[in-house]
C-alpha cells in the first residue's frame, strides 16, 4: 500500500475521527473568539464596544448553528446510524478487535507489541505504517485492517443526491444562523440596522449558491455520470467531481448568485439595482480559498470519514460573511 493510501487510512481511524468530532466545537469557539477580538481591536476606539457586541453575536449565532447543522441534517436524512457509537464504544470496539486478533493469529513479536501498545488508542503514524505494511500481505491481516479502519465506500447512484442534500443543508444552516445573528447584533448596536439586511441576504445567497450548493450539485452530477459509466476508480471519481465543481460552482456560481441577487432578491427588498452583473459582488481571492470545502465535499463523497467533522469549521466562514453582509471590502451602512 502506498504512502498516500496509508495516510488516508491513518486519518480515517474511527477513534481519531470521533475525537476530532468532539473537539470541533472547541476549535470553532477558539477561532471565532480570536477573530472577534481581532476585529474589535482593529476598530476605532469609539466603535470597539459596538464592534465587539455585533461581531460577537454574529459569530456566536454562526458557530452555534454550524455545530448543530450535522446533527439536524443527520436526523432529516436518516443517517443517524453513522454516529450511533460513542467515543467510549468506539474505543472498546477497537480494544476488542485488537485483543481477538492478537490472541487468535500468529504474528511477529514486534507487531504484537505494537498492537498491544496502541490498543484502544489513536495509532501513531510510524506504528500504523508498520502494521499496515505487515498485515496487508495476508487475507486475515487485510480483514483485520478493514475492521479497525473500514475502507471508504463509493456512494451508490441512489444515494448521491441524498448526500448532496445532506451536505447542502449542513452548509445552509450556518449561513442562515449567521444572517440571523448579524441582524440581531446590528439591531442592538446600529440605529439604521434595517438598511443592512438586504446586503446580508444577498451575501448569504452568494455564499450559499456560489461556495456551497452549486459546487455540491456539480460534484453530484459528475459522480452520477461516472456511476452510469460504471467508473469505480476513486482517483477518476475525485477528478471528475473536481471538474464538476469547477464548471458549476467556481466558474458559474458567482454569476448565478449575482443574477439571483439582482433579479429576485433586489425587487423583493425594494432595491431595483440595474447595474452590471458583478456590481453585486465580485469574486475575490478569499472566495477561491473558501472552495477548500469543495475538496472536503469530494472527500466525503469518496467515502473518507475524517474530513466530515471539519465541515462546520469551513462553512462557518460563509455564515459569518453572510452575517456581516460582506460586499467586496465593506459591510458598513452609515447610521
Amino acid at each position: 500500500m502506498n504512502i498516500i493510501k496509508i495516510s488516508g487510512k491513518f486519518l480515517d481511524q474511527p477513534i481519531l475521527v470521533k475525537k476530532f468530532e468532539r473537539s470541533v466545537p472547541y476549535i470553532l469557539t477558539g477561532l471565532g473568539s480570536g477573530y472577534c477580538i481581532k476585529e474589535t481591536l482593529n476598530a476605532d476606539k469609539k466603535n470597539r464596544k459596538r464592534t465587539f457586541i455585533s461581531s460577537g453575536i454574529t459569530m456566536a449565532a454562526t458557530i452555534t448553528s454550524a455545530i448543530a447543522a450535522p446533527k439536524i441534517a443527520s436526523k432529516i436524512f436518516n443517517n443517524s446510524a453513522d454516529t450511533t457509537m460513542t467515543l467510549r464504544e468506539t474505543v472498546n470496539n477497537n480494544r476488542g478487535l485488537i485483543y481477538d486478533f492478537v490472541h487468535n493469529n500468529k504474528i511477529s513479536e514486534s507487531l504484537k507489541n505494537i498492537l498491544i501498545k496502541e490498543r484502544g488508542k489513536i495509532f501513531g503514524f510510524k506504528n500504523f505504517y508498520k502494521v499496515v505494511n505487515e498485515l496487508e500481505a495476508t487475507a486475515k491481516g487485510k480483514e483485520f485492517l478493514n475492521n479497525i479502519v473500514p475502507e471508504p465506500e463509493n456512494i451508490s447512484s441512489s444515494d448521491i443526491f441524498s448526500k448532496i442534500g445532506e451536505l447542502s443543508l449542513i452548509g445552509l444552516i450556518p449561513v442562515m444562523g449567521g444572517i440571523a445573528g448579524g441582524i440581531a447584533g446590528d439591531s442592538l448596536t446600529t440605529k439604521n440596522w434595517k438598511a443592512k439586511i438586504p446586503d446580508k441576504i444577498k451575501e448569504g445567497a452568494y455564499q450559499y449558491l456560489a461556495n456551497i450548493f452549486l459546487c455540491n450539485i456539480g460534484a453530484g452530477m459528475a459522480l452520477g455520470v461516472m456511476e452510469k459509466l460504471h467508473i469505480k476508480s476513486k482517483t477518476a471519481r475525485a477528478v471528475g467531481m473536481i471538474f464538476g465543481i469547477l464548471t458549476t460552482g467556481v466558474i458559474g456560481g458567482s454569476a448565478i448568485a449575482n443574477l439571483i441577487g439582482q433579479k429576485i432578491i433586489n425587487p423583493i427588498l425594494h432595491n431595483n439595482d440595474t447595474k452590471g452583473l458583478y456590481s453585486e459582488r465580485k469574486p475575490e481571492a478569499i472566495d477561491i480559498g473558501l472552495h477548500l470545502d469543495d475538496i472536503a465535499t469530494v472527500a466525503v463523497m469518496s467515502g473518507l470519514k475524517w474530513i466530515e467533522p471539519a465541515l462546520p469549521i469551513m462553512y462557518s466562514v460563509s455564515g459569518y460573511r453572510a452575517g456581516i453582509g460582506y460586499r467586496n471590502g465593506t459591510n458598513d451602512v452609515k447610521d
